[in-house]
C-alpha cells in the first residue's frame, strides 16, 4: 500500500483564535472570539492556542487576552495555550491561570530583529527564563521557531541551523518545538533535509510543523513530515493568519484542509471535522468575509479514504 508507513494517530495544535485572528484589521468582540474558541475545543481539538499576551500597542486585535481568558469554559482533556513575548507577558498569563504557554524564537538573525527588536543571542537569553519560571509553576512549555525553510531578509536556512536551535530550546526545557515554514516556501524536499538534521539532535516525538499555504504546498509538507514520522501539526480553522513581520506570510494551513486529509489517509485525530468547519463559517460572518479554508468553502464530502 502506497501510504502504510504512516502513523496510526495526529494530534492536531489549533493556531486560528491566536495566530488565525492576528492579522485581522477589524477587531473581533470578545464574546466573538470566545465562542469560537470554545467551539474548537468542543470539536475534539485538545490543544487551542486561545490568545497572546503580547503589548496591546503591537497587536491590538489580541488586548483582551485576560477578559477572554477570564470566562473560558474548561473542557476535559483540553489546553489552552497562551503566547509569551516576555517577562511581563508570562506574568499577565500566571495571572490569568493558564496552565500553558509557547515562547517564539527565530531562525536567523535579520527576522529575529524584526519582529522582536533583538538579536538572536538576546532572544535565547530573554526566552529561557521564561522557560523555566514557567515550568516551575508547572506549565507546560511550547516553543515556535519561526523561518526554518526561508527567511524574507536573508535566504534560505541551513538546516544545521535549525537542528542547532531546535537542540537548544529542547535542552532549555520545551516540551514541544514547533518548526515553521513561516514565509511559506518549503516544498517535500526541503521537508526532509530540515527533519533530517533535526532528528539527529531532538526525538521527532517532539517536534510539531507549522506550514503555511503561501505557495500552495502546505499539505504536500504534511504528507512528507508524516512519512517521516512527526505526528505533531498546527492548523488554523478557516485558514486564516499569518505572520504579521514576514512580507508575504499569508495563509496558514487550514485545520479543516488538514483534518480532510488525515481522515482520507485513515489517520485519527479526534475531531469532529463537521464542527470545526462550522467554527469557521461562524467566525467568517463575524469578520464579514469568507475564510480561506477550500474545505470550508466547499463544503461537506466524506474522504474516500474514510469510506470502507
Amino acid at each position: 500500500m502506497l501510504f502504510s508507513s504512516l502513523p496510526e494517530r495526529v494530534k492536531v495544535y489549533e493556531v486560528g483564535p491566536r495566530d488565525g485572528l492576528q492579522n485581522e484589521d477589524q477587531v473581533v468582540p470578545t464574546d466573538a472570539k470566545r465562542r469560537f474558541v470554545q467551539a474548537l475545543a468542543r470539536a475534539g481539538l485538545p490543544l487551542v492556542e486561545a490568545t497572546s499576551f503580547v503589548h496591546p500597542k503591537w497587536v491590538p486585535q489580541l488586548a483582551d487576552a485576560a477578559a477572554l481568558l477570564a470566562d473560558l469554559e474548561p473542557i476535559d482533556g483540553v489546553r489552552f495555550p497562551v503566547l509569551v513575548p516576555n517577562a511581563k507577558g508570562l506574568e499577565r498569563a500566571l495571572e490569568a491561570g493558564v496552565d500553558s504557554i509557547a515562547v517564539f524564537v527565530a531562525a536567523s538573525e535579520s527576522f529575529s530583529r524584526k519582529n522582536t527588536n533583538a538579536s538572536l543571542a538576546e532572544t535565547f537569553a530573554r526566552v529561557r527564563p521564561l522557560i523555566a519560571e514557567a515550568k516551575a509553576a508547572g506549565l507546560w512549555v511550547r516553543a515556535y521557531l519561526s523561518v526554518c525553510w526561508g527567511c524574507p531578509y536573508e535566504g534560505p536556512i541551513a538546516p544545521e541551523t535549525v537542528a542547532e536551535l531546535s537542540e537548544t530550546l529542547i535542552s532549555d526545557g520545551a516540551e514541544e518545538l514547533s518548526l515553521g515554514d513561516t514565509i511559506g516556501i518549503a516544498d517535500p524536499t526541503g521537508v526532509e533535509r530540515v527533519l533530517s538534521a533535526v532528528a539527529a539532535r531532538v526525538p521527532l516525538e517532539q517536534i510539531a510543523l507549522h506550514f503555511h499555504d503561501t505557495r500552495g504546498t502546505a499539505l504536500a509538507n504534511v504528507l512528507a513530515g508524516l512519512q517521516l514520522g512527526v505526528t505533531t501539526y498546527d492548523a488554523s480553522a478557516g485558514g486564516l493568519g499569518g505572520c504579521p513581520y514576514a512580507p508575504g506570510a499569508s495563509g496558514n494551513l487550514a485545520t479543516e484542509d488538514l483534518l480532510y486529509l488525515l481522515a482520507g489517509l485513515g489517520i485519527e485525530t479526534g475531531v469532529d471535522l463537521a464542527a470545526v468547519r462550522a467554527a469557521t463559517l461562524e467566525l467568517a460572518q463575524v469578520i464579514g468575509r469568507p475564510a480561506p479554508s477550500r474545505y470550508a468553502a466547499a463544503g461537506p464530502w466524506e474522504p474516500l479514504g474514510a469510506v470502507e
